[in-house]
């Protein structure tokens, strides 16, 4: 694994560099997650192995630092990143974000556009208003989530059978889960949506097929962006089928040519 030290908030960002001849695709995860125990199985399928895989761990999660000083804005996220981009001279590479980490994923393609090959998204935040979860971690204050709700949550997801989800939590800082979770439910002044609408390059938003219906399929489809399924899976398609994402993510870099 690894690391890359961003003066400004003395805290490291670690990663896995994976080797490959082919363009990059840098990952990043969802909230309570790391990339780092989500997508090693997805980038191992020979579907991407030709690419450089870089598996992101961001600020807050998984093996980076936490420093309790950091907002874990979306934006803030996504400046840290476009730091590490310039760090390793990435160009013509391609961005995949999930969940939470594709509202960075967009908010960072806003920034290096000139540098992207494409964009693909899995079951990405869009608007202001955050998910199930999300809400329910902003609806504390956030003294009160850092002193029991953050272990509540870890216990209900191990009662409802969600095991990776409640490993990636107590690998997470309960600062960063709470303040990330703000700011999925605040949104930011231009919606991740009007700039993934705004990007001129391919983009491809993937759905697992337990997920929908969903309203947003044709919705984005209406807006140029090429649309993916993931058989026998849902919101959590790392885990549910990780094969099946690393198809779709390569039909995505495929789409964009």
């Amino acid at each position: 694994m690894k690391g890359f030290l961003l003066t400004d908030h003395k805290a490291k960002i670690r990663y896995h560099d994976l080797l490959g001849d082919g363009p990059p695709i840098l990952f990043l995860h969802g909230l309570g997650c790391s990339s780092s125990f989500d997508y090693p199985q997805v980038a191992a399928f020979r579907e991407l192995q030709q690419h450089r895989r870089i598996l992101v761990d961001l600020l807050g999660s998984g093996y980076s630092d936490s420093p309790e000083n950091f907002s874990y804005s979306m934006a803030a996220h996504a400046s840290c990143l476009e730091q590490l981009i310039e760090h390793m001279g990435l160009d013509n590479f391609y961005l995949y974000g999930h969940s939470m980490g594709g509202a960075i994923a967009i908010s960072l393609a806003g920034k290096c556009e000139q540098r992207l090959s494409g964009l693909v998204l899995s079951e990405a935040n869009l608007d202001s208003g955050g998910g199930l979860f999300s809400r329910r971690i902003a609806g504390h204050e956030e003294g009160g989530y850092l002193e029991s709700g953050h272990q509540t949550m870890i216990r209900n997801a191990r009662a409802s059978a969600c095991e990776e989800w409640a490993v990636g939590l107590e690998a997470s800082s309960p600062v960063a889960v709470y303040r990330e979770s703000k700011s999925l439910v605040d949104g930011e002044a231009r919606s991740w949506r009007q700039i993934l609408y705004s990007l001129n390059i391919p983009r491809t938003f993937i759905f697992g097929q337990k997920s929908l219906p969903d309203p947003e399929e044709s919705r984005l489809k209406a807006n140029g962006i090429n649309i993916e399924i993931v058989d026998n899976a849902g919101h959590s398609m790392a885990w549910d089928n990780p094969a099946g994402l690393a198809t779709a993510i390569q039909r995505g870099i495929h789409f964009a040519g």
